[in-house]
C-alpha cells in the first residue's frame, strides 16, 4: 500500500467561494444591527429578572457591546478558516488499480436545542455553514426576542450574500412539546446538539431518535501540586472561579496537596473571601481556613455550583487527586499546578477529562480561545466528538473509491 496523489475530492462544496463572503455579511449585520440586538436582549432580561432567573442565568443570557462584536469576530475568524471539506484526511492505492480517498462530508442537517446564550445562534450557525451542514435553531423561551432578532439579521445577510434562507431554520414556539417532536425527527434531521442545564440534556438524550450529541455539565477542579508555584496557583485558581463563574468551564473543586496546605490554604480562602466566594471544605480545610470554609458536605463534590461557591479539599499525592476527579468529575475540563514536569505528566495523563491543562486556568476550554474560531459547545462524551466542537467536528467522512472496470473476483 503507498500513499495516492490523486487530487482534490469533489464532495459537493466550494472552498471558500460561498461561505466565506456569507459568513463576513452576517459579522457586518451583527455589527450594524448592534443597537437593535441589544435592545431586544434587555426585554429578554428585563423579563428574566422578573421571572427570578439567577444570576449565572441571566449573566448567560445578557448580550453586551463587547459580547455582540465578539460574536462577528468569532464568524470573521471562522471565515478565514480553510474549507474542511477540502480536507482529504487519507489516500492511498491499491494493486490492483483502485484509488481510494477518505475525505470529509457535512453530517446534513443539526438540531440545535439551546437555553439562555443568545450568542449560540450565530455561533451555531457560523459553524454550520462554513461546514457544509444546515441548522435548525430552537432557543429557550428566555431568550426568544434576543434569538428572533439574531435569525432576522442572520437570514437577511446570507440571502445578500447568495445563500438560500433555508439553510437556517428558527423554531420560534416557546411550547416546549415541540422539542419532543424535533429530536425524533431522524428522517430529516442527523444530530441533535443539546447545550443547557443536565436535567434538559438528560430528558432529550432519553427522548431522541436522532443521534445526541451533548454538551455536558461543567464540574471542573483545580489541583495544586506540592510543588506549586503558589502565586501562579492564586492567578489560576481566581481566574478559573471568579472570571465567569456561570460557565462551565469555571471551576468547581479546588484540591490542595497536604505538604502545602498550611501554606496555601489560608491565603486562597482569603482571596476567595474579598471576592465573595463562598468555601465549603473539608475537616482539614476547615482547620487551614477558619471561619472563613463552612463544613463541606459530600454532594459538595458533585455539585456544578456555577455561582461563587466551591467545594475544597486536602489530597494526599497526584494519584488521590486523580482518583477524585475521575469519580466527581464530569470529565469537561481540569487543570493541575505544578512546576513537576513528571507529575503533570502523570495527571495529563491519568485525568480522563474531554481538556486537561497543565499550569493554565480551566476557562481556556473553549472554542475560540483555541483557536478554532468558536464552538457549537463542549462534548464530554467520546463518541464522534470530545471537547470544543468546531467545524470539524461537524463533518463526517466518507469514502472515494476510483477504478478502471475492476470486479472482484
Amino acid at each position: 500500500m503507498r500513499p495516492s496523489q490523486g487530487g482534490q475530492p469533489d464532495p459537493g462544496g466550494d472552498p471558500r467561494g460561498t461561505t466565506q463572503p456569507a459568513l463576513l455579511a452576517i459579522s457586518d449585520a451583527l455589527e450594524k444591527n448592534k443597537a437593535d440586538i441589544l435592545f431586544r436582549n434587555e426585554i429578554d432580561l428585563e423579563a428574566g429578572r422578573r421571572a427570578g432567573l439567577t444570576p449565572s442565568l441571566l449573566d448567560r443570557l445578557a448580550l453586551t457591546d463587547r459580547r455582540v462584536m465578539d460574536m462577528a469576530k468569532g464568524l470573521r475568524d471562522v471565515a478565514a478558516f480553510p474549507d474542511p471539506l477540502a480536507d482529504v484526511l487519507d489516500g492511498w492505492d491499491r494493486p490492483n488499480g483502485l484509488k481510494i480517498q477518505k475525505v470529509r462530508v457535512p453530517l446534513g442537517v443539526i438540531a440545535m436545542i439551546y437555553e439562555a446564550r443568545p450568542n449560540v445562534t450565530v455561533d451555531a450557525t457560523g459553524l454550520c455553514i462554513k461546514s457544509g451542514n444546515a441548522v435548525v435553531l430552537r432557543g429557550g423561551k428566555e431568550a426568544v426576542d434576543s434569538n428572533s432578532i439574531l435569525v432576522h439579521v442572520v437570514k437577511d445577510a446570507l440571502v445578500k450574500a447568495g445563500l438560500p434562507a433555508s439553510s437556517v431554520q428558527f423554531v420560534g414556539t416557546t411550547d416546549r412539546s415541540v422539542i419532543r417532536d424535533l429530536v425524533r425527527l431522524d428522517r430529516f434531521i442527523d444530530l441533535v446538539i443539546p447545550r443547557g442545564g443536565e436535567e434538559m440534556v438528560s430528558a432529550i438524550r432519553e427522548m431522541a431518535t436522532v443521534p445526541v450529541l451533548s454538551h455536558g455539565r461543567g464540574l471542573c477542579s483545580v489541583f495544586v501540586d506540592r510543588e506549586a508555584d503558589l502565586e501562579m496557583a492564586e492567578r489560576i485558581v481566581l481566574n478559573a472561579k471568579i472570571q465567569r463563574p456561570g460557565v462551565c468551564n469555571a471551576m468547581e473543586t479546588l484540591l490542595v496537596d497536604r505538604d502545602i496546605a498550611a501554606e496555601f490554604i489560608p491565603r486562597i480562602v482569603r482571596r476567595l473571601a474579598e471576592k465573595n466566594v463562598t468555601v465549603h471544605g473539608d475537616s482539614e480545610t476547615q482547620k487551614r481556613g477558619g471561619g472563613a470554609v463552612t463544613p463541606a458536605l459530600p454532594a459538595d463534590f458533585d455539585t456544578e455550583f456555577l455561582g461563587l461557591e466551591l467545594a475544597m479539599k486536602v489530597v494526599g499525592s497526584t494519584d488521590e487527586a486523580i482518583a477524585h476527579i475521575n469519580a466527581h468529575g464530569s470529565h469537561h475540563s481540569d487543570a493541575i499546578v505544578t512546576t513537576n514536569e513528571e507529575t503533570a505528566r502523570k495527571f495529563l495523563a491519568g485525568v480522563d477529562s474531554a481538556a486537561v491543562f497543565h499550569n493554565v486556568s480551566t476557562r481556556f476550554h473553549d472554542g475560540g480561545e483555541l483557536g478554532l474560531g468558536t464552538e457549537m459547545g463542549i462534548s464530554t462524551q467520546k463518541l464522534h466528538a470530545r471537547g470544543s466542537m468546531g467545524m470539524k467536528e461537524l463533518t463526517t467522512t466518507k469514502y472515494l473509491i476510483r477504478g478502471f472496470g475492476q470486479v472482484r473476483e
